[in-house]
């Protein structure tokens, strides 16, 4: 907190941050660290961190966003590690590109931990109070408007505000006002950048009902427990990680369950009109599940714990807006859930966006300089895809302060380029979330290479220590010693029917088999032929082994991908200058036009991925953009 002797608007800052959530967190930390002075004002300093919806990190391609805002210098994994409750990897059962680590979190320590680290933060001052708006000269941010009184001067700010903008909250045909259950919503910046010309919009997302755990028939469900020897998230989380295992629960709804939802469909804000907004279409409502899927007699819920020995449980799967009375009717139709109470009913919330073709690579808004936007109000929902946003936020808005090259991240180096430049360049009339499906290279862009990929940057950025820098050069001297002595030596392999004769051209004698060849099979891994290996091998780190052995793996379909990143980036290398008049190419169809008007991208390879513009635009575009640049040198 600020000292009581320090007026916050007797000084110049360099970043102002607004908002104290995931993507607030990760971008006022980087600024910070970046030595930046740095401002975060959010409407409640204790709910710093507060992990609003599920109490969970990670996930199905959130997880690799997670390891590679802790490969950058992100706080999210760390503290991940430090509060988690459970870990597993999910979708070992398909290739190792979509594996995706995902932890229960003690939804209490993580925010108490995160309030910690963000308030012994050098170069950062946390205010309680509302930025309610922002003042421009010529194109530049000047000002932003505290508790509609207070002008606080700044280089930069980001606004991280979540779902309080504006907020409404929905239960049944009754709703008001407020940010979250609870909490006050945020008004005035909505209307203050309007009045600027930006384009606004409206999105929705939901929560599922709290339940009291003593009122849960645990014998009537299945027990879910964790990974045995589980990875953690943080490449500098010390080893060996022996995080603890609490278990969740699996139950199901069933026909009986259906049929209440269904009888009471006209009480459902999203289906009787209130609603207007449009909720995340692959984390839909209980409505949505019984409507869409009506063919299915049966839905998964998951029962998880809000911390440790939590007298709250979570039921993941069950996200509605339906009366109180009315969910509660439908889950005591479950089996083990009989005699259930509510700690707090599910709800829908509304809120304000402003669609992300606004905003530049760097996620600067185009038309203020100074000015970044972070976390769902670009649109997006989760912890992970807000905190991907922040960070970068972060990094790119001092160093625009510093004077330094911004950090814009290509869709062949993470994820976080596939965040940003889908966000840029796609039409966005839902909440965005991250799928492994998103992302051309996933076998590039692994969790387990995160660190190999962005972690140089995160020390670049002095976000990461030059002791992180000594131990990545380790780690990849000691990848490269796998890979070298996996191709020199053969070992006996016995299984006469998966050892091919001997030929010799390809390594093989008999059924002595080189380690490179015989990893390359789909049912092999080192664990097979762990006794066999050389003690060299035996003794290298876990970690290095299994990102070894995945390249070798995988080997010929990471160099096509390689490859076919190379052949892209050269539409990605093509700038097109801010002046340039899409408009002007009559010979664009009309479409294309409008679509390059209103996105602006900045590269062609941008305007190769907006909806709307199809492969013969770009090449006519392409064509045009050289015949520009000739115009420009000649004249």
């Amino acid at each position: 907190m600020k000292p009581a002797d320090q007026r916050i608007d007797d000084r110049k800052w360099d970043v102002v941050v607004a908002g104290g959530g995931h993507a607030g967190i990760e971008a006022a930390l980087a600024c910070a660290r970046m030595g930046c002075v740095t401002l975060l004002v959010t409407m409640d300093p204790a709910a710093i961190g507060r992990t609003s919806c599920n109490p969970a990190i990670g996930g199905l391609a959130k997880g690799h966003l997670t390891r590679e805002i802790d490969a950058l210098g992100g706080e999210m994994g760390l503290c991940t590690d430090q509060t988690g409750i459970q870990f597993k990897t999910l979708n070992t059962s398909k290739g190792r590109a979509v594996w995706s680590p995902r932890a229960q979190i003690d939804k209490r320590r993580y925010a108490r931990q995160m309030r910690r680290t963000v308030a012994k933060q050098e170069n950062l001052t946390i205010i309680a109070g509302e930025l309610t708006g922002i003042k421009v000269r010529r194109g530049k941010l000047q000002w932003v408007i505290i508790d509609r009184t207070l002008h606080v001067s700044t280089q930069t700010a980001i606004l991280t505000c979540g779902t309080f903008l504006n907020g409404k909250i929905h239960l049944g045909l009754t709703n008001f006002r407020a940010g979250r259950l609870g909490e006050k919503p945020a008004g005035g910046i909505t209307e203050s950048l309007k009045d600027l010309g930006f384009r606004t919009g409206r999105l929705k997302t939901g929560t599922p009902p709290r339940l009291q755990r003593d009122s849960i028939d645990w014998g009537a469900l299945t027990e879910i427990h964790g990974d045995p020897q589980p990875q953690p998230f943080s490449f500098r989380t010390p080893l060996p990680f022996n995080p603890p295992d609490i278990a969740c629960h699996l139950a199901y709804t069933n026909d009986a369950v259906h049929a209440i939802i269904s009888e009471n469909l006209d009480q459902s804000p999203l289906y009787s009109g209130i609603i207007k907004a449009i909720g995340p279409r692959y984390c839909p409502s209980i409505e949505d599940k019984v409507v869409r899927f009506a063919q299915r007699n049966r839905h998964q819920l998951f029962l998880e714990p809000e911390w440790r020995d939590a007298s709250q449980i979570y039921v993941n799967g069950f996200s509605t807006s339906l009366p109180r009375e009315v969910q509660l009717s439908a889950i005591r139709l479950v089996p083990g859930l009989g005699r259930v109470k509510f700690m707090r009913p599910g709800y829908a919330i509304e809120y304000d966006f402003f669609p992300p073709s606004q905003l530049h690579a760097t996620l600067e808004t185009k038309e203020i300089a100074g000015l970044y936007l972070a976390g769902q109000i670009n649109g997006t929902s989760g912890y992970e895809e807000a905190g991907a946003q922040g960070l970068l936020a972060g990094i790119n808005a001092a160093a625009a302060v510093l004077g330094r090259e911004p950090l814009i991240l290509r869709r062949d180096e993470a994820y976080m380029g596939v965040l940003i430049d889908d966000l840029i360049t796609k039409d966005s009339d839902e909440p965005y979330r991250m799928f492994t499906s998103r992302a051309e290279y996933r076998l590039l862009l692994r969790p387990d290479n995160a660190d190999l990929r962005l972690a140089e940057k995160g020390v670049d950025y002095g976000l990461l220590d030059q002791g992180f820098a000594a131990r990545l050069h380790q780690r990849r001297e000691n990848i490269a010693t796998f890979r070298k002595v996996c191709g020199e030596t053969s070992i006996e392999w016995h299984n006469a029917e998966e050892a091919p004769a001997a030929d010799n051209s390809n390594g093989r004698n008999g059924h002595r088999r080189r380690l490179s060849q015989l990893l390359k099979q789909p049912e092999m891994s080192l664990a097979t032929v762990w006794e066999q290996l050389p003690d060299l091998l035996r003794a290298l780190p876990a970690a290095d082994l299994f990102t070894a052995e995945t390249d070798i793996k995988y080997a010929g379909y990471i160099e096509r991908q390689q490859a076919l990143a190379v052949s892209m980036r050269r539409l990605d290398n093509t700038i097109i200058d801010a002046r340039f008049n899409f408009s002007g190419i009559t010979a664009l169809r009309q479409e294309a036009r409008e679509k390059l008007s209103r996105v602006r991208p900045e590269t062609l390879g941008q305007a190769a991925r907006i909806s709307g513009v199809n492969p013969p635009d770009v090449a006519l575009l392409a064509l045009h953009l050289r015949r520009w640049h000739v115009s420009r040198e000649t004249s």
